[in-house]
């Protein structure tokens, strides 16, 4: 899928597919994470793999307070004790399937929010 938009940020999304997401600087692999000036490929193997240990590097560069998590075709739900413990890191945190996590980060960014996507 392709996206457009009129003034690209370094790290907005101009495409996804089923291998990777393309930067408007760059190309990822998935999994990933990408924040306003922030990026970087993951070796996370499944949403059941996420904690605090592994989230918090990820939302330090950007002070991130949003946390999108895109799982691929279909939704996925984090666990209780997984939202509890994103909540208690200060993030807001929403999971969708991959197409529309990207399109919603891509919105959050250009309204200028403190946004990150956690693609897997």
């Amino acid at each position: 899928m392709e996206f457009n938009q009129q003034a690209a940020s370094k790290n907005s999304i101009i495409s996804v597919d089923n291998l990777g997401v393309k930067l408007a600087n760059s190309t990822l692999k998935t999994p990933c994470f990408i924040s306003p000036n922030y990026q970087t490929e993951l070796e996370i193997s499944a949403l059941s793999a996420l904690d605090k240990i592994t989230l918090f590097p990820l939302s330090q560069p950007d002070n991130i307070d949003i946390l999108i998590i895109g799982t691929g075709a279909k939704i996925e739900f984090l666990s209780a004790e997984q939202q509890v413990a994103i909540s208690q890191m200060g993030l807001g945190v929403e999971t969708m399937n991959s197409e529309s996590a990207c399109r919603s980060f891509n919105l959050l960014l250009s309204d200028k929010r403190l946004v990150g996507l956690l693609l897997l």
